[in-house]
């Protein structure tokens, strides 16, 4: 969470006390958010903070997935193994396998 009073700086200001910044991300896990001429240009984040972010990223991705395919199943668009083979073969010119 960004905390508005406390992780909102102009990048003047971190570069003055980049050292007490960092302590503070790391304390709070929170990203600062570093502004020039008083526009918000870019946040900045402790590594560990930001591999946790890309984690639930990938988790929200897969979930979305298992959703998209939990609508096609209840759809009826599905397709089985065997006829998934049949056209993968002929698709890559493949010989059809003997049963």
């Amino acid at each position: 969470m960004l905390d508005i009073g406390k992780d909102i700086h102009s990048l003047s200001e971190f570069k003055r006390n980049t050292s007490g910044f960092l302590d503070q991300m790391r304390g709070s896990g929170h990203p600062l958010v570093l502004t020039i001429n008083g526009k918000a240009e870019l946040v900045v984040q402790d590594a560990v903070s930001y591999q946790k972010m890309l984690d639930h990223v990938e988790e929200l991705e897969a979930l979305k997935g298992i959703k998209l395919g939990l609508a096609d199943v209840a759809a009826g668009r599905i397709t089985t193994l065997g006829q998934f083979e049949k056209e993968f073969r002929k698709k890559r010119g493949l010989p059809s396998r003997s049963r």
